[in-house]
């Protein structure tokens, strides 16, 4: 029995009354376009903030009911929209195969399996027909642990409970790690958890760490329940989340999945361009903290949006193909016949920009061009960031005393992995302030720079 995502505040539009919501569980109606009522049911993730241009911001901004509203009007058809709101993507994949679900959005191990699983029951199957946040070293996944946690690296969780949700990106990442670390899958204590249960468990003390997709270890670690002990981008392998359809739904209504990823490509603009609106547009209809998506869906964010098939990410899936195989959650997927690009090609989407930092640092008086060294900071009471050319310059702007911070966004000094500046850890080389994700990545650098010293972010600030 699926469950109904509760009411998203969206767009005038939402209420032309050529668009309705179904609240029915069933799935779209044999009607073909030209007359009739067609339905479509869309699958997402709310908090899956990675998702959101395929799920809450599409919806919150009534993108996709506004293009079935102009199709409606071609064609005479009416069509009605049903929104499933689910914490990840197994539970998509199964109301998928019932066909109870026509349109879904997930991250890539769940969707590998869920081309294996469709083709596996035989019939047209589903297909991969856009993209929605990828980061290409693999950031959106990562490990936290309590802020007491005597963890010092990934090696250290040996014999531990250690929550995840089974089957989802973030435990690919987690056993990965674990195998680069010398740890077997089998020398850990593995809790298989929602994302939202894993996080409570962590702060009641039921786990000793939480190895989650986006934006759970941000959230946790914002709330100062946890600190990042492990950074996915340290394994240097692709992530994406994406769009995946029934094909059966597609091939009778073709029409109707081109205007979802115009729509798609009207929400990733629209976050393009305006990051921080969508941010807190985001942050309103799901619950977390707005500063906690910013750090994901900002400019320079963790996460990167764009629609198209990228020959780069596809590539990463084919290799994640065997991993799964091994694992034993995946037994066999014909990416090829999986992944089509056609529905995109027939929608004719547009290019469409990633958010990049901009501007003039008003601290340093510079401008701000290298994505790999420029931060962002959002006052208290301002209805703008602020850029920063670089970590000292960002840190020399947090130093007034007269302003509130709400958040300080910093990259990796080698991952470049956007994070949190209070809870970096920093090192101090010759005249650079450099900011690390994890104790372990400042460890590394410090190992190789001996000329380097720690710094707590206190210190920092006032060495900048």
């Amino acid at each position: 029995m699926r469950r109904t995502a509760p009411p998203v505040r969206s767009a005038p539009a939402l209420l032309a009354a050529a668009v309705l919501t179904a609240a029915t569980a069933c799935s779209s109606s044999p009607a073909a376009e030209g007359g009739g009522r067609v339905e479509v049911v869309v699958g997402y993730q709310s908090k899956t903030i990675n998702t959101v241009t395929a799920g809450t911001l599409l919806r919150a901004q009534g993108y996709f009911e506004q293009q079935l509203a102009e199709l409606g009007r071609r064609d005479g058809t009416s069509y009605r929209v049903t929104w499933q709101d689910y914490d990840s993507g197994a539970p998509i994949t199964a109301q998928m195969l019932a066909e109870k679900i026509d349109i879904g959005s997930m991250g890539d191990y769940p969707l590998l399996i869920n081309g294996s699983r469709a083709q596996e029951a035989g019939g047209p199957g589903t297909r991969l027909v856009s993209v929605t946040g990828y980061n290409l070293l693999g950031a959106l996944n990562s490990v936290v642990v309590p802020t007491g946690s005597p963890a010092h690296t990934l090696a250290d969780l040996k014999g531990k409970k250690v929550s995840t949700s089974v089957g989802s990106a973030a435990d690919g990442t987690l056993v990965q790690a674990l195998a680069k670390a010398g740890v077997s899958e089998a020398g850990i204590q593995k809790q298989n958890q929602q994302p939202a249960v894993g996080a409570s468990a962590l702060k009641a003390g039921g786990v000793d760490a939480l190895a989650q997709f986006v934006a759970w270890p941000g959230a946790v670690v914002f709330a100062g329940e946890g600190r990042l002990l492990y950074d996915g981008a340290a394994l240097g392998r692709p992530t994406l989340h994406g769009v995946v359809i029934r094909q059966k739904y597609g091939a009778e209504h073709p029409a109707v999945v081109r205007a979802f990823l115009q729509a798609q490509a009207a929400a990733t603009r629209y976050l393009n361009e305006h990051p921080l609106e969508a941010s807190r547009k985001v942050a309103e209809a799901t619950g977390l903290a707005p500063e906690v998506v910013h750090l994901y869906n900002g400019p320079n964010g963790i996460a990167t949006f764009a629609t198209p098939l990228d020959a780069g990410l596809l590539d990463a899936l084919r290799e994640d193909v065997p991993f799964l195989r091994s694992v034993g959650v995946l037994k066999a997927l014909d990416v090829e016949r999986f992944v089509d690009p056609s529905y995109q090609q027939q929608a004719g989407l547009p290019a469409i920009a990633p958010a990049r930092i901009t501007g003039t640092d008003p601290v340093c008086g510079r401008p701000v061009e290298d994505p790999k060294l420029a931060g962002e900071i959002w006052f208290d009471g301002e209805d703008a960031t602020r850029p920063a050319a670089d970590p000292g310059c960002l840190l020399r702007a947090l130093k007034d005393p007269g302003r509130k911070v709400r958040a300080a966004y910093v990259p990796d000094a080698v991952t470049g992995t956007r994070w949190f500046a209070d809870k970096d850890w920093w090192v101090q080389d010759g005249a650079a302030l450099l900011p690390f994700t994890t104790e372990d990545g400042a460890t590394a650098y410090l190992g190789a720079h001996p000329g380097a010293r720690q710094l707590s972010y206190r210190e920092a600030l006032a060495a900048s």
